[in-house]
């Protein structure tokens, strides 16, 4: 954890991300870019996800090194659509 102080006087801490932690965070990017792919490709949602959890992709985004997590659903999804 990281430590800032604030104005006022408080200190308020920030997760950093790591590794570890990635998971927490990048569930819900998962979810988004598989209701793309669902849409756009026309496939039940469980069928998306499998696709994109077999993706190079997904597997760059589950590195925290890539720092792949930085990007939003639709930057994920263009990232998608390259590979």
């Amino acid at each position: 954890m990281i430590l800032f102080f604030t104005s006022e006087g408080g200190a308020r801490m920030r997760a950093e991300i790591t590794q570890q932690n990635l998971y927490l965070i990048i569930a819900g990017k998962v979810a988004a870019v598989a209701a793309f792919i669902a849409e756009d490709e026309h496939l039940s949602l469980v069928d998306a996800l499998t696709k994109f959890y077999a993706s190079s992709t997904y597997k760059r985004l589950e590195q925290e090194s890539t720092k792949l997590w930085h990007y939003g659903p639709v930057a994920l999804y263009q990232e998608y659509l390259a590979t």
